[in-house]
């Protein structure tokens, strides 16, 4: 591996969170939603729109997610999204958060 690349990723600040709150992006071109993040005491709540429609609201409230909190805001519509939830996306474009050990807290940083 070539240190730039690694130099890349370690700058990323990749941390777990517990979605608190969830729901229908309306204004969305595609159907996505809208959460609000813990991240533990330190760093607080941030905003994510995620195309996991695939997910009922019921699912995600108090899940566990792992996301990028370091990469700026986005603007989509009328709502800014402060962090990037990750996921795996199957053949057909479904993605699939990742899941986080049950002993893993809010905040703790992804390595």
């Amino acid at each position: 591996m070539n240190n730039e690349k690694i130099e890349f990723f370690n700058n990323l600040d990749i941390r777990v969170g517990r979605i608190v709150k969830a729901e229908v992006f309306k204004e969305a071109k595609k159907p996505a939603y809208k959460l609000n993040i813990f991240f533990g005491d330190d760093i607080g709540f941030k905003k994510s729109s995620a195309q996991i429609t695939n997910y009922k609201i019921s699912e995600l409230i108090d899940r566990k997610c792992i996301a990028i909190i370091n990469i700026g805001s986005r603007q989509i519509g009328p709502f800014t999204s402060e962090c990037l939830v990750l996921g795996s996306q199957d053949s057909e474009g479904v993605v699939l958060l990742l899941d986080v050990d049950s002993q893993a807290k809010p905040g703790d940083k992804i390595s």
